[in-house]
Protein backbone atom coordinates (compact mmCIF):
# COMPACT_ATOMS: atom_id res chain seq x y z
CA UNK A 1 0.00 0.00 0.00
CA UNK A 2 1.17 3.52 -0.86
CA UNK A 3 0.76 6.33 1.63
CA UNK A 4 -0.61 9.64 0.37
CA UNK A 5 2.84 11.10 -0.09
CA UNK A 6 3.98 8.12 -2.15
CA UNK A 7 0.85 8.22 -4.28
CA UNK A 8 1.37 11.89 -5.00
CA UNK A 9 4.95 11.26 -6.07
CA UNK A 10 3.81 8.43 -8.35
CA UNK A 11 1.18 10.62 -9.99
CA UNK A 12 3.70 13.39 -10.60
CA UNK A 13 6.12 10.84 -12.09
CA UNK A 14 3.49 9.49 -14.50
CA UNK A 15 2.44 12.98 -15.56
CA UNK A 16 6.04 13.99 -16.17
CA UNK A 17 6.61 10.92 -18.33
CA UNK A 18 3.53 11.65 -20.42
CA UNK A 19 4.63 15.25 -20.99
CA UNK A 20 8.16 14.20 -21.88
CA UNK A 21 6.75 11.63 -24.29
CA UNK A 22 4.79 14.28 -26.16
CA UNK A 23 6.43 16.24 -28.91
CA UNK A 24 5.65 19.87 -29.48
CA UNK A 25 3.25 19.02 -32.29
CA UNK A 26 1.16 16.81 -29.94
CA UNK A 27 0.83 19.60 -27.38
CA UNK A 28 -0.04 22.25 -29.96
CA UNK A 29 -2.74 19.93 -31.27
CA UNK A 30 -4.50 20.32 -27.91
CA UNK A 31 -4.73 24.05 -28.58
CA UNK A 32 -5.87 23.52 -32.16
CA UNK A 33 -8.25 26.47 -31.97
CA UNK A 34 -5.21 28.73 -32.16
CA UNK A 35 -3.12 27.10 -34.89
CA UNK A 36 -3.39 25.62 -38.36
CA UNK A 37 -0.76 22.95 -38.93
CA UNK A 38 0.87 22.32 -42.30
CA UNK A 39 3.22 19.38 -42.77
CA UNK A 40 6.50 19.64 -44.64
CA UNK A 41 7.28 16.41 -46.50
CA UNK A 42 10.79 16.28 -47.95
CA UNK A 43 14.41 15.31 -47.43
CA UNK A 44 16.55 17.34 -45.07
CA UNK A 45 19.40 14.82 -45.18
CA UNK A 46 20.70 12.60 -47.96
CA UNK A 47 21.22 13.17 -51.68
CA UNK A 48 17.95 15.00 -52.37
CA UNK A 49 18.18 17.36 -49.38
CA UNK A 50 19.20 19.93 -52.00
CA UNK A 51 15.50 20.02 -52.93
CA UNK A 52 13.93 19.57 -49.51
CA UNK A 53 15.85 22.04 -47.37
CA UNK A 54 15.26 25.12 -49.58
CA UNK A 55 11.60 24.15 -49.93
CA UNK A 56 11.27 24.20 -46.14
CA UNK A 57 13.20 27.47 -45.90
CA UNK A 58 10.79 29.10 -48.34
CA UNK A 59 7.83 27.75 -46.40
CA UNK A 60 9.20 29.14 -43.13
CA UNK A 61 9.61 32.61 -44.61
CA UNK A 62 6.03 32.57 -45.90
CA UNK A 63 4.67 31.39 -42.54
CA UNK A 64 6.55 34.18 -40.76
CA UNK A 65 5.02 36.75 -43.10
CA UNK A 66 1.49 35.33 -42.90
CA UNK A 67 1.60 35.20 -39.09
CA UNK A 68 3.05 38.71 -38.87
CA UNK A 69 0.07 40.00 -40.86
CA UNK A 70 -2.51 38.35 -38.60
CA UNK A 71 -2.37 34.70 -39.62
CA UNK A 72 -5.23 32.86 -41.32
CA UNK A 73 -8.77 33.12 -39.98
CA UNK A 74 -7.36 34.46 -36.74
CA UNK A 75 -5.02 31.49 -36.28
CA UNK A 76 -1.25 31.08 -36.55
CA UNK A 77 0.24 28.81 -39.18
CA UNK A 78 2.61 26.17 -37.79
CA UNK A 79 4.90 23.92 -39.84
CA UNK A 80 5.31 20.31 -38.74
CA UNK A 81 8.57 18.99 -40.17
CA UNK A 82 9.48 15.54 -41.38
CA UNK A 83 12.74 14.31 -42.91
CA UNK A 84 12.13 11.37 -45.25
CA UNK A 85 15.81 11.25 -46.35
CA UNK A 86 14.67 10.64 -49.92
CA UNK A 87 13.24 7.24 -48.94
CA UNK A 88 9.78 6.25 -50.18
CA UNK A 89 8.87 4.11 -47.16
CA UNK A 90 9.90 6.88 -44.80
CA UNK A 91 7.88 9.34 -46.89
CA UNK A 92 4.79 7.15 -46.49
CA UNK A 93 5.32 6.83 -42.73
CA UNK A 94 5.75 10.58 -42.26
CA UNK A 95 2.63 11.27 -44.33
CA UNK A 96 0.62 8.92 -42.10
CA UNK A 97 2.04 10.58 -38.98
CA UNK A 98 1.14 14.04 -40.25
CA UNK A 99 -2.43 12.95 -40.86
CA UNK A 100 -3.01 10.66 -37.89
CA UNK A 101 -1.06 12.12 -34.99
CA UNK A 102 -0.31 15.70 -36.02
CA UNK A 103 -3.68 16.32 -37.67
CA UNK A 104 -2.36 18.73 -40.28
CA UNK A 105 -4.73 20.69 -42.51
CA UNK A 106 -2.41 20.27 -45.50
CA UNK A 107 0.91 18.79 -46.56
CA UNK A 108 3.47 20.57 -48.73
CA UNK A 109 5.73 18.13 -50.52
CA UNK A 110 7.44 16.07 -51.54
CA UNK A 111 9.66 18.08 -53.95
CA UNK A 112 10.32 14.85 -55.89
CA UNK A 113 7.88 12.96 -58.10
CA UNK A 114 8.60 9.48 -56.74
CA UNK A 115 7.82 10.19 -53.09
CA UNK A 116 4.88 12.45 -53.98
CA UNK A 117 3.32 9.52 -55.84
CA UNK A 118 3.68 7.41 -52.68
CA UNK A 119 2.27 10.08 -50.35
CA UNK A 120 -0.60 11.23 -52.59
CA UNK A 121 -2.85 8.14 -52.22
CA UNK A 122 -2.47 8.31 -48.43
CA UNK A 123 -3.52 11.98 -48.38
CA UNK A 124 -6.35 11.34 -50.81
CA UNK A 125 -7.80 8.47 -48.75
CA UNK A 126 -7.58 10.63 -45.63
CA UNK A 127 -9.07 13.68 -47.36
CA UNK A 128 -6.11 15.92 -46.56
CA UNK A 129 -4.79 18.39 -49.13
CA UNK A 130 -1.32 17.61 -50.47
CA UNK A 131 0.39 20.29 -52.55
CA UNK A 132 3.75 19.35 -54.05
CA UNK A 133 6.18 22.22 -54.50
CA UNK A 134 8.47 20.37 -56.87
CA UNK A 135 7.09 17.17 -58.41
CA UNK A 136 6.89 17.70 -62.16
CA UNK A 137 6.40 14.16 -63.48
CA UNK A 138 3.13 12.49 -64.53
CA UNK A 139 0.84 10.49 -62.25
CA UNK A 140 0.64 12.97 -59.36
CA UNK A 141 -2.60 14.98 -59.36
CA UNK A 142 -4.38 12.13 -61.11
CA UNK A 143 -4.55 10.50 -57.66
CA UNK A 144 -7.58 12.57 -56.69
CA UNK A 145 -9.28 15.83 -55.80
CA UNK A 146 -7.10 16.55 -52.73
CA UNK A 147 -3.80 16.47 -54.68
CA UNK A 148 -2.26 19.64 -56.19
CA UNK A 149 1.10 21.09 -57.16
CA UNK A 150 2.44 24.57 -57.86
CA UNK A 151 5.45 23.72 -60.02
CA UNK A 152 5.64 24.37 -63.75
CA UNK A 153 4.83 21.11 -65.51
CA UNK A 154 7.34 19.33 -67.71
CA UNK A 155 4.58 18.99 -70.29
CA UNK A 156 4.50 22.81 -70.51
CA UNK A 157 8.17 23.66 -70.00
CA UNK A 158 9.77 21.08 -72.28
CA UNK A 159 7.83 21.93 -75.49
CA UNK A 160 8.57 25.64 -74.95
CA UNK A 161 12.28 24.87 -74.58
CA UNK A 162 12.41 22.61 -77.63
CA UNK A 163 10.84 25.32 -79.79
CA UNK A 164 13.43 27.78 -78.48
CA UNK A 165 16.25 25.32 -79.20
CA UNK A 166 15.04 24.68 -82.74
CA UNK A 167 14.04 28.22 -83.70
CA UNK A 168 16.55 30.37 -81.80
CA UNK A 169 19.60 28.17 -81.19
CA UNK A 170 19.40 26.09 -84.36
CA UNK A 171 19.64 22.72 -82.61
CA UNK A 172 18.65 19.81 -84.86
CA UNK A 173 19.94 16.61 -83.23
CA UNK A 174 19.43 15.57 -79.60
CA UNK A 175 20.87 12.69 -77.56
CA UNK A 176 18.56 11.58 -74.72
CA UNK A 177 19.82 9.92 -71.52
CA UNK A 178 17.33 8.47 -69.00
CA UNK A 179 17.87 7.07 -65.52
CA UNK A 180 15.49 4.14 -65.75
CA UNK A 181 15.21 3.49 -61.99
CA UNK A 182 14.05 7.05 -61.34
CA UNK A 183 10.34 7.86 -61.81
CA UNK A 184 11.05 11.54 -62.41
CA UNK A 185 13.63 10.78 -65.10
CA UNK A 186 11.51 8.20 -66.90
CA UNK A 187 8.53 10.55 -67.04
CA UNK A 188 10.56 13.58 -68.12
CA UNK A 189 12.28 11.68 -70.94
CA UNK A 190 8.93 10.51 -72.29
CA UNK A 191 7.60 14.06 -72.14
CA UNK A 192 10.67 15.17 -74.08
CA UNK A 193 10.23 12.47 -76.74
CA UNK A 194 6.55 13.34 -77.19
CA UNK A 195 7.30 17.06 -77.49
CA UNK A 196 10.21 16.55 -79.88
CA UNK A 197 7.99 14.59 -82.24
CA UNK A 198 5.80 17.69 -82.66
CA UNK A 199 8.60 20.16 -83.49
CA UNK A 200 9.68 20.25 -87.11
CA UNK A 201 13.40 19.99 -87.82
CA UNK A 202 14.60 18.50 -84.53
CA UNK A 203 15.12 14.78 -83.90
CA UNK A 204 16.42 12.31 -81.32
CA UNK A 205 19.56 10.59 -82.64
CA UNK A 206 20.48 8.58 -79.53
CA UNK A 207 18.41 7.28 -76.61
CA UNK A 208 20.60 5.87 -73.82
CA UNK A 209 19.77 4.39 -70.39
CA UNK A 210 21.60 4.65 -67.06
CA UNK A 211 20.67 4.13 -63.40
CA UNK A 212 20.80 6.42 -60.40
CA UNK A 213 24.03 5.64 -58.58
CA UNK A 214 26.01 4.68 -61.69
CA UNK A 215 29.53 6.09 -61.93
CA UNK A 216 30.75 4.91 -65.33
CA UNK A 217 29.07 6.40 -68.41
CA UNK A 218 31.78 5.68 -70.95
CA UNK A 219 29.67 3.23 -73.00
CA UNK A 220 26.76 5.65 -73.34
CA UNK A 221 29.02 8.55 -74.32
CA UNK A 222 30.90 6.40 -76.83
CA UNK A 223 27.59 5.71 -78.59
CA UNK A 224 26.46 9.33 -78.35
CA UNK A 225 29.74 10.62 -79.78
CA UNK A 226 29.17 8.72 -83.03
CA UNK A 227 25.76 10.43 -83.46
CA UNK A 228 27.20 13.99 -83.29
CA UNK A 229 24.26 15.58 -81.44
CA UNK A 230 23.84 19.33 -80.93
CA UNK A 231 22.78 18.88 -77.28
CA UNK A 232 22.46 16.14 -74.65
CA UNK A 233 19.12 15.97 -72.86
CA UNK A 234 19.44 14.30 -69.45
CA UNK A 235 16.27 13.84 -67.43
CA UNK A 236 17.83 12.77 -64.12
CA UNK A 237 19.49 14.40 -61.12
CA UNK A 238 22.57 16.55 -60.70
CA UNK A 239 25.05 13.89 -59.48
CA UNK A 240 24.77 11.68 -62.54
CA UNK A 241 24.39 14.73 -64.79
CA UNK A 242 27.72 16.16 -63.66
CA UNK A 243 29.51 12.83 -64.10
CA UNK A 244 28.01 12.37 -67.56
CA UNK A 245 29.36 15.75 -68.65
CA UNK A 246 32.82 14.98 -67.26
CA UNK A 247 32.86 11.79 -69.31
CA UNK A 248 31.62 13.70 -72.35
CA UNK A 249 34.50 16.14 -72.10
CA UNK A 250 36.94 13.25 -71.55
CA UNK A 251 35.79 11.74 -74.85
CA UNK A 252 35.91 15.04 -76.69
CA UNK A 253 32.14 15.56 -76.89
CA UNK A 254 31.81 19.35 -76.74
CA UNK A 255 28.02 19.82 -76.69
CA UNK A 256 26.15 21.10 -73.62
CA UNK A 257 23.56 19.37 -71.44
CA UNK A 258 19.93 20.38 -71.00
CA UNK A 259 17.64 19.09 -68.25
CA UNK A 260 14.83 19.82 -65.83
CA UNK A 261 14.94 21.00 -62.24
CA UNK A 262 16.69 17.79 -61.19
CA UNK A 263 19.92 19.41 -62.41
CA UNK A 264 19.29 22.65 -60.55
CA UNK A 265 21.67 22.40 -57.63
CA UNK A 266 25.00 23.97 -56.70
CA UNK A 267 26.26 20.38 -56.48
CA UNK A 268 25.84 20.04 -60.25
CA UNK A 269 28.41 22.79 -60.73
CA UNK A 270 30.58 21.68 -57.81
CA UNK A 271 30.80 18.10 -59.10
CA UNK A 272 31.00 18.95 -62.80
CA UNK A 273 33.32 21.94 -62.73
CA UNK A 274 34.14 23.35 -66.16
CA UNK A 275 32.53 20.32 -67.83
CA UNK A 276 29.05 21.68 -67.07
CA UNK A 277 29.69 25.22 -68.32
CA UNK A 278 26.91 26.13 -70.77
CA UNK A 279 24.51 23.48 -69.42
CA UNK A 280 20.88 24.62 -69.24
CA UNK A 281 17.92 23.90 -66.98
CA UNK A 282 14.26 24.80 -67.43
CA UNK A 283 12.72 26.31 -64.31
CA UNK A 284 9.61 28.12 -63.19
CA UNK A 285 11.62 30.70 -61.27
CA UNK A 286 14.56 33.07 -61.58
CA UNK A 287 15.51 35.86 -59.15
CA UNK A 288 16.80 37.87 -62.11
CA UNK A 289 14.52 40.39 -63.86
CA UNK A 290 12.03 39.92 -61.03
CA UNK A 291 8.66 41.60 -60.56
CA UNK A 292 7.65 43.32 -57.30
CA UNK A 293 6.39 40.16 -55.54
CA UNK A 294 9.57 38.27 -56.39
CA UNK A 295 11.80 41.17 -55.42
CA UNK A 296 10.19 41.34 -51.97
CA UNK A 297 10.61 37.59 -51.59
CA UNK A 298 14.28 37.66 -52.63
CA UNK A 299 15.03 40.51 -50.21
CA UNK A 300 13.16 38.80 -47.36
CA UNK A 301 14.86 35.47 -48.02
CA UNK A 302 18.32 37.00 -48.08
CA UNK A 303 17.62 38.85 -44.85
CA UNK A 304 16.43 35.66 -43.12
CA UNK A 305 19.11 33.33 -44.47
CA UNK A 306 22.35 35.30 -44.21
CA UNK A 307 22.36 36.75 -47.71
CA UNK A 308 21.65 33.48 -49.50
CA UNK A 309 19.94 33.90 -52.88
CA UNK A 310 16.77 31.79 -53.18
CA UNK A 311 16.30 29.24 -55.92
CA UNK A 312 13.39 27.42 -57.49
CA UNK A 313 12.48 25.15 -54.58
CA UNK A 314 12.56 27.95 -52.01
CA UNK A 315 10.25 30.00 -54.24
CA UNK A 316 7.82 27.14 -54.78
CA UNK A 317 7.76 26.29 -51.06
CA UNK A 318 6.99 29.94 -50.31
CA UNK A 319 4.24 30.04 -52.95
CA UNK A 320 2.74 26.79 -51.62
CA UNK A 321 2.11 28.33 -48.20
CA UNK A 322 0.62 31.48 -49.70
CA UNK A 323 -1.62 29.47 -52.02
CA UNK A 324 -2.94 27.41 -49.11
CA UNK A 325 -3.45 30.50 -46.94
CA UNK A 326 -5.26 32.28 -49.76
CA UNK A 327 -7.56 29.29 -50.35
CA UNK A 328 -8.41 28.99 -46.65
CA UNK A 329 -9.23 32.69 -46.45
CA UNK A 330 -11.47 32.57 -49.51
CA UNK A 331 -13.17 29.42 -48.24
CA UNK A 332 -13.41 30.87 -44.71
CA UNK A 333 -12.30 27.45 -43.46
CA UNK A 334 -9.16 25.44 -42.69
CA UNK A 335 -11.07 22.18 -43.24
CA UNK A 336 -9.39 20.44 -46.23
CA UNK A 337 -12.73 19.20 -47.54
CA UNK A 338 -13.82 22.84 -47.79
CA UNK A 339 -10.76 24.85 -48.80
CA UNK A 340 -9.66 22.33 -51.46
CA UNK A 341 -12.46 23.70 -53.64
CA UNK A 342 -11.17 27.26 -53.25
CA UNK A 343 -7.63 26.07 -54.03
CA UNK A 344 -8.92 24.41 -57.19
CA UNK A 345 -10.48 27.72 -58.24
CA UNK A 346 -7.24 29.74 -57.94
CA UNK A 347 -6.86 32.11 -60.88
CA UNK A 348 -3.99 34.48 -61.79
CA UNK A 349 -2.38 34.24 -58.36
CA UNK A 350 0.66 36.52 -58.21
CA UNK A 351 3.27 34.13 -56.87
CA UNK A 352 6.98 34.74 -56.61
CA UNK A 353 7.58 31.88 -59.06
CA UNK A 354 5.18 33.37 -61.61
CA UNK A 355 1.51 34.04 -62.19
CA UNK A 356 -0.33 30.83 -61.25
CA UNK A 357 -3.69 29.49 -62.34
CA UNK A 358 -4.96 26.08 -61.20
CA UNK A 359 -6.63 24.29 -64.08
CA UNK A 360 -9.70 22.00 -63.69
CA UNK A 361 -7.41 18.95 -63.36
CA UNK A 362 -5.64 20.67 -60.41
CA UNK A 363 -2.52 21.20 -62.48
CA UNK A 364 -0.91 24.66 -62.47
CA UNK A 365 -0.20 26.76 -65.49
CA UNK A 366 2.48 29.38 -64.86
CA UNK A 367 4.27 32.10 -66.74
CA UNK A 368 7.04 32.84 -67.54
CA UNK A 369 9.44 29.93 -68.01
CA UNK A 370 13.05 30.66 -67.09
CA UNK A 371 15.87 28.94 -68.96
CA UNK A 372 19.00 29.11 -66.81
CA UNK A 373 22.54 28.52 -68.02
CA UNK A 374 25.72 27.67 -66.12
CA UNK A 375 27.99 30.62 -66.81
CA UNK A 376 31.29 31.24 -65.02
CA UNK A 377 30.39 28.66 -62.39
CA UNK A 378 26.91 30.01 -61.60
CA UNK A 379 23.34 29.51 -62.78
CA UNK A 380 22.32 32.66 -64.63
CA UNK A 381 19.20 33.56 -66.58
CA UNK A 382 19.62 32.88 -70.29
CA UNK A 383 16.11 33.75 -71.46
CA UNK A 384 12.55 33.99 -70.17
CA UNK A 385 10.01 32.22 -72.37
CA UNK A 386 6.36 33.29 -72.05
CA UNK A 387 3.85 30.50 -71.43
CA UNK A 388 0.32 30.66 -72.80
CA UNK A 389 -2.11 30.71 -69.88
CA UNK A 390 -4.65 28.27 -71.27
Amino acid sequence: MFDKKGAAVLILFIVSLSVLGCKKSDLSNRSGDNVIKIGFLGALTGDVAMFGKPTLDGMKLAVDEVNASGGVLGKRLVIVEGDNRGDKQEGAAITQKFIGRDKVAAIVGDPTTGITKVAAPIAQRSRVVLLSAGATGPGVVETGEYIFRDTLLDSVAIPACIEYFANDLGFRKVAVITSDNNDYSVGLSQTFRDATAKVKGISIVADEKIKDGDKDFSAQLTTIKTKTPDVIFFSGYYTEGALIMKEARKQGVRVVMFGGDGLFSPKFIELGGTAVEGSMVALGFSPEHAGPETTRFVNGYRAKYNGELPGLFAAQGYDAILLLADAMKRAKSSDPSVFKNALAQTRNFKGVSGTITIRPNREPIKTPLSLLEVKNGKFTLKVQVPVRME
